[in-house]
């Protein structure tokens, strides 16, 4: 089974994040995989030791992604390829992401396509459908359990307040929710191992697409920090007192009610 992973270089949203001049600081942040992908990688994996196969990541970016890269070696996947667009896009958006991806899977014999449910940094989640509908494959999103029997599979998926099962057939890509696993750490033999795995690099001249079929479609006007939370305050005293007082609160600061 040939399966691939689609994987992002993401903002570490637990550590401290700057905007400086209308975008994200990089000098001093930390990057990690998106922790979507990672249950995305970690599915790759159990297919692959049950069903036998190769699992490719693949991600776009610049020679800094080679350190995710690397950390999905590391978990078990068996080789991964960066695309390197550094020199050639200044802007990339959903539409762009997509379009390369598919380009380059596009002659490849291709099973199974997992991706994370959205990206922390982007949240918009249409990166994995709109590769699938390029490719022209069945896809799924919000999944929390995946079987796979021959060209079949069986998907159980998120939706909101409840559930659903879906049967489907491969070739497929599959959106990984939160709840589809528990992505295992890189072991000191698999940090080993992962030095020697092939990391291919590719650029956009590599592809049969032009700066123009990969523009972005939408632009960033503005990057913003979330306001500061002001401090909560704890009421005091009878409880007929702190709902008159809740009351009063709700009316003149809130202005809620």
């Amino acid at each position: 089974m040939n399966i691939y992973v689609l994987v992002k270089r993401t903002f570490d949203t637990e550590e401290k994040i700057t905007v400086s001049n209308g975008k994200i600081a990089e000098d001093g942040a930390e990057f990690i995989i998106n922790p979507y992908d990672e249950y995305a990688i970690e599915e790759a994996i159990q297919v692959r030791d049950a069903h036998g196969g190769e699992i490719t990541v693949l991600t776009i970016g610049n020679e800094e992604a080679e350190k995710q890269l690397r950390t999905a070696l590391a978990m078990g996947a068996d080789k991964a390829v960066l695309i390197d667009t550094e020199d050639d896009l200044d802007e990339m958006d959903e539409h762009t992401v997509a379009k390369i991806l598919a380009e380059y899977l596009k002659d490849k014999e291709v099973d199974l396509i997992l991706a994370g449910n959205v990206a922390i940094d982007g949240g918009s989640g249409q990166v994995g459908p709109r590769v699938a509908e390029l490719l022209g494959i069945n896809y799924v999103t919000t999944i929390t359990n995946l079987e796979i029997d021959g060209t079949s599979a069986k998907i159980i998926r998120d939706v909101e307040g409840d559930s659903e099962t879906i049967e489907t057939s491969l070739p497929l890509l599959v959106t990984a929710q939160q709840g589809l696993n528990e992505p295992r750490y890189p072991s000191l033999p698999g940090i080993m191992k992962a030095k020697k795995k092939p990391l291919d690099e590719l650029e956009l001249d590599d592809l049969d697409l032009d700066e123009d079929d990969v523009e972005a479609k939408t632009k960033t006007i503005e990057v913003f920090l979330p306001a500061q939370k002001a401090a909560g305050r704890v009421l005091e005293g009878e409880i007929a007192d702190q709902v008159k007082e809740l009351v009063g609160l709700l009316h003149t600061e809130a202005k809620v009610i």
